[in-house]
């Protein structure tokens, strides 16, 4: 490819709008462009790099056994309505109107389309397993896209979705598609880690997320050094403190605490450590309970886990804090001074806290804590749950070492979605004895799209974008300093262009006849993995220069054997 013959558009600074690292750099070098608030256009150079994205993932899922298709974009409601998510979703859903007023959707996920076709399609149990997956655009009405591609509203996303005679067949498939995410991961070059996770508005039962490494990432990842042992916080089991209450050697005493409304605030008041403290946090009850208030304790240096609390029985799910006035009703008090002492609601305190003794706590009362509360003398034994979020140096779950945080950016999803949509929708085979039976069901998720964006946070530096080989928009640059006024250079850069060619690497020559410090800033912002520059006086000594993305020296090479050089290169990068 000829630069002059492509289309580069780099910019100087990024919108003032663009927030973070991977959003700056992919407008500043011209990957996209935006068109409304969470939709853009991708551009030639961008476009590039979700091509050969797409291309190692259409080449694995094949690879696993998984056969492609491609649904429609626009979906009828009366299929979501059959999976009871019509009403379910949110409004994240995007909803229209045909010319004849029917229900429609813009698809942010498939599975009632391929549910439905699987219904029509797969009848007995000698057409099982099938996995099919598409590679398309979706769309999800987010209320605030943020973060560039990362957090878009419309994205292009990988999609597979597989269906079984039996639960035995579905895990076999799901740890098949866990090699292949481990295999696609690690052809694009991106440091990730595979972590238990939960599984959200798609359901089911097991599932698995697939994160790239980044301190920018939006997810904490719970892993332990010593184990295989890799969880999102979300799902991370906090074990307990693994030793017996100690007794009580305080007696209650119920204090004034004027103004103090945090656990901060609290113990900067008192002069004690934060973790004598306990928090209380009300919940509502889901509607079986009547939607009664239900106080959670946790320690007050731990953070109440909103997922593991709306799994417990009895929690509104999604969870659902109380409102003040329920609050002001349960306790005749407001939130800051709340505790379980004359409380006559539900219960439950984390593991943490039934460690705990002499603590403080909330009384009840405006402005008043209890110090030297203990549970069973003061208050009754309250149910015992894992309530909180790990931290870094928690044991880990497994028993082999304790537990350190990183950030993540979720980029694959892998699910047991087992009979939740294939039951609601009638998905059934018929088996070996001519008996209907009901599909069990996997899917199976890459954020296409998201890769580009979680790629340039894990590897970018001041200059801009430092690309994995095989997601490159081109793998390597030939620079000719002095196109315009030297045949010399002409010659050389373009022989070196033709053989590089020949040779099957994807190799963009800069024609343009930009200065060079110009000509070096854009493939450095773009993230060219490699890069030659040929000059008249390099050549005078018969030498071409070559500088690696990440080098900080140039490297001088014999002009005869800069191809063989840059070939050696490209197969070692």
């Amino acid at each position: 490819m000829l630069a002059s013959r492509f289309f580069i558009s780099t910019l100087k600074e990024a919108p003032s709008d663009a927030e973070v690292t991977s959003q700056k750099l992919m407008l500043r070098s011209g990957l996209i462009r935006k068109v409304a608030a969470g939709i853009y256009s991708w551009m030639p150079m961008g476009l590039r790099s979700v091509r050969k994205v797409e291309t190692i993932v259409r080449e694995e899922m094949n690879r696993a056994g998984a056969i492609e298709v491609l649904m429609p974009a626009v979906q009828p409601a009366e299929l979501w309505q059959e999976s009871k998510r019509w009403d379910a979703y949110g409004p994240e859903l995007l909803r229209l109107k045909d010319r004849h007023e029917r229900d429609f959707v813009v698809g942010p996920t498939h599975e009632e389309v391929i549910t439905d076709i699987a219904r029509r399609e797969l009848r007995s149990y000698r057409q099982l397993p099938k996995h099919f997956y598409q590679i398309q655009n979706k769309f999800r009405d987010e209320i605030r896209p943020r973060f560039g591609v990362m957090r878009g509203r419309e994205f292009t996303m990988k999609d597979g979705y597989s269906f079984h005679a039996s639960y035995a067949d579905l895990e076999r498939e799901y740890w098949n598609m866990h090699e292949t995410y481990t295999r696609i991961f690690t052809r694009l070059g991106l440091a990730f880690r595979a972590v238990a996770a939960d599984t959200g508005s798609i359901g089911g039962t097991g599932s698995h997320e697939f994160h790239v490494i980044a301190e920018t990432g939006e997810d904490d990842i719970a892993w332990c050094p010593q184990s295989d042992f890799a969880a999102n916080v979300e799902l991370a089991e906090a074990a307990g403190p693994g030793k017996a209450r100690p007794n009580p050697t305080q007696r209650l005493e119920k204090i004034h605490t004027p103004g103090v409304k945090t656990i901060a605030d609290l113990a900067e008041f008192l002069k004690i450590p934060v973790a004598t403290t306990v928090k209380a946090i009300v919940v509502a009850g889901d509607d079986e309970s009547g939607g009664k208030p239900v106080l959670m304790l946790v320690r007050g240096d731990h953070e109440l886990n909103p997922i593991k609390a709306q799994k417990l029985d009895g929690i509104c799910n999604p969870l659902t804090f109380a409102t003040p006035e329920a609050i002001a009703e349960a306790f005749g008090a407001n939130p800051g001074s709340l505790g379980p002492i004359g409380f006559k609601g539900r219960v439950i305190m984390d593991r943490s806290v039934a460690a705990m003794s002499d603590f403080v706590i909330g009384a009840n009362d405006d402005d008043w804590h209890y110090i030297g509360a203990n549970i069973g003398r003061d208050f009754e034994e309250p149910e015992v749950a894992d309530l909180r979020k790990v931290v870094a140096g928690d044991p880990s779950p497994d028993g082999k070492g304790s537990l350190e945080i990183c950030r993540g950016i979720e980029v694959g999803h892998i699910f047991q979605l087992r009979t939740k949509y294939s039951e609601a929708m009638g998905a059934k085979f018929l088996d070996e004895t001519g008996r209907e039976q009901v599909m069990e069901m996997g899917c199976y998720g890459i954020g296409v799209t998201r890769i580009l964006g979680a790629a340039i946070e894990q590897n970018n530096d001041e200059r801009g974008i430092i690309w994995p080989r095989a997601i490159a928009p081109f793998e390597l640059v030939v620079c000719p300093v002095g196109w315009a006024k030297s045949d010399a250079v002409r010659t050389a850069a373009m022989k070196i262009y033709e053989a590089l060619l020949a040779a099957g690497c994807d190799v963009i020559l800069d024609d343009r006849n930009e200065r060079p410090g110009a000509m070096f800033a854009d493939w450095e912002l773009i993230g060219v993995p490699h890069r030659v520059v040929i000059g008249d006086r390099g050549l005078k000594e018969g030498l071409a220069e070559y500088q690696g993305r990440r080098d900080t020296e140039a490297l001088s090479v014999p002009i005869g054997q800069i191809v063989s050089f840059l070939q050696d290169r490209l197969t070692a990068a």
